[in-house]
């Protein structure tokens, strides 16, 4: 296990609202930009009209892709952002909530809010990077770096 200190004194809170019809992992990859956000945490609450999900196959080493083409409870939704190659990078899972009371949960690849999703971004003054794990083939977070 590895730890590094993210706040020691200050930090920036944000709540981003989205509409219908919004993309939320490339708007929230575009907020991140904007404000130069380095190390944050987000979590959410709302709905989505359609999203597609990731299952990470070890084995692949790639997502395998899970269609949900309805509208759906966004229950949860936790993620971070770090930087990779100088650029933020969003990481971010989530679990849906059909209509039938059964849940659905993954890596958030896209998905379309319908009708609102409330997002409160945390961010640390310190930052984060990812690297490029071969084992993986997956970009996770170096805390040395």
């Amino acid at each position: 296990m590895q730890s590094k200190l993210l706040l020691q004194s200050a930090e920036r809170v944000f709540a981003v609202i989205f509409d219908t019809g919004d993309e939320p992992v490339a708007g929230l990859t575009a907020f991140a930009a904007q404000h130069k956000l380095r190390a944050s945490s987000f979590t959410a609450i709302g709905a989505f009209s359609e999203a597609t999900l990731g299952y990470f196959d070890w084995e692949k080493k790639d997502y395998e892709r899970i269609a949900v083409r309805e509208q759906v409870e966004v229950l949860a939704l936790v993620g971070d952002i770090a930087l990779q190659d100088g650029k933020p990078k969003l990481h971010a899972h989530v679990v849906l909530g059909g209509r039938d009371g059964n849940a659905r949960g993954g890596h958030l690849l896209s998905a379309r809010v319908r009708p609102t999703l409330e997002v409160i971004v945390t961010e640390s003054p310190s930052h984060l990077t990812r690297r490029h794990d071969p084992q993986s083939g997956l970009a996770l977070i170096d805390i040395r770096a």
